[in-house]
């Protein structure tokens, strides 16, 4: 998601249950069943990185450069909101084509660090509000940089905010391989102060939108970096990034389903291609906050 640095990103039960977790992560259960400060796209733009530092070790997201949508895909989404997520890379996007094509929601990338903006968010942001998308905004964690409460703070003070406006979808980080060391795949944290840092982030959006963020990983980077950790199953909606197979696989640290799925980085619509685990009704529960 955040590899507009880096080009390609690496850069988601019973009634009474998913309903109280509707607010939380805006669908039940699927029936089978997101650089350093610049704009990487989903995060190494700046840096002029041309692949994501821990592309070549992170098989579950690896994806052939021709294909666009994997063999048995089309049965999983049919009738499933599709959207995408962009950021600098894409720019100027035809907002009107994007919805022909089938979009209904798109996330934008606002910023990464607290040291670059994407400049194209604006008219990215209000072009696919304009087109009828729901939307939402991304932020690219750098942990090595600053705490998770003061990059929180300067994502929602710079496109990261929310309103209960019923097109606007919750805050979203995007967190996994460092793009800028392939040695630091952590960014230097260890498990327990990973945690704390995405707990940081995540209670100071809560304090200034009323909303826990969506958080974009992958389930290898996730069990590495946090060593599985459920701390966020409950509180925060999962956007699960798996690419070139038919299925999101397996999920990490006890969430036990996804809300969105990243499941290719090029397809029908500009940047990444996703999915909503739900029908459009819930999409826009999860937009309203309940």
């Amino acid at each position: 998601m955040a590899r507009e640095r880096t080009l390609v990103r690496r850069r988601a039960g019973v009634l009474a249950a998913a309903t109280a977790a509707l607010a939380l992560a805006g669908t039940a259960p699927a029936s089978a069943g997101p650089a350093a400060p610049g704009d990487p796209a989903r995060g190494a733009e700046a840096a002029g990185a041309s692949q994501p530092a821990g592309a070549s070790q992170a098989a579950e997201t690896s994806q052939p450069a021709d294909a666009s949508e994997p063999a048995g895909l089309s049965a999983l989404a049919a009738g499933t909101p599709r959207g995408h997520d962009v950021s600098s890379h894409q720019r100027g996007v035809d907002w009107a084509a994007a919805a022909a094509k089938g979009a209904t929601f798109v996330y934008v990338k606002a910023t990464e660090s607290t040291t670059y903006r994407n400049p194209y968010f604006s008219g990215q942001y209000s072009g696919a509000r304009k087109a009828g998308l729901l939307h939402g905004a991304y932020h690219f964690a750098l942990p090595d940089r600053s705490s998770g409460a003061r990059q929180a703070a300067y994502f929602v003070r710079h496109g990261g905010g929310w309103r209960a406006d019923g097109w606007t979808l919750p805050p979203a980080l995007d967190i996994e391989y460092n793009p800028y060391s392939a040695r630091h795949k952590c960014y230097g944290l260890g498990k327990a102060r990973m945690v704390r840092w995405i707990r940081s982030f995540s209670d100071e959006v809560r304090r200034q939108t009323g909303r826990r963020p969506v958080i974009y990983t992958t389930t290898q980077w996730w069990k590495l970096c946090t060593g599985n950790s459920r701390a966020f199953s409950s509180s925060n909606p999962l956007w699960i990034a798996r690419h070139g197979t038919s299925r999101p696989g397996t999920l990490p640290g006890g969430w036990r389903y996804w809300t969105f799925w990243q499941y290719a980085t090029k397809g029908r619509l500009p940047g990444d291609q996703n999915l909503f685990n739900g029908p459009l009704s819930r999409l826009r529960i999860l937009a309203r906050g309940r």
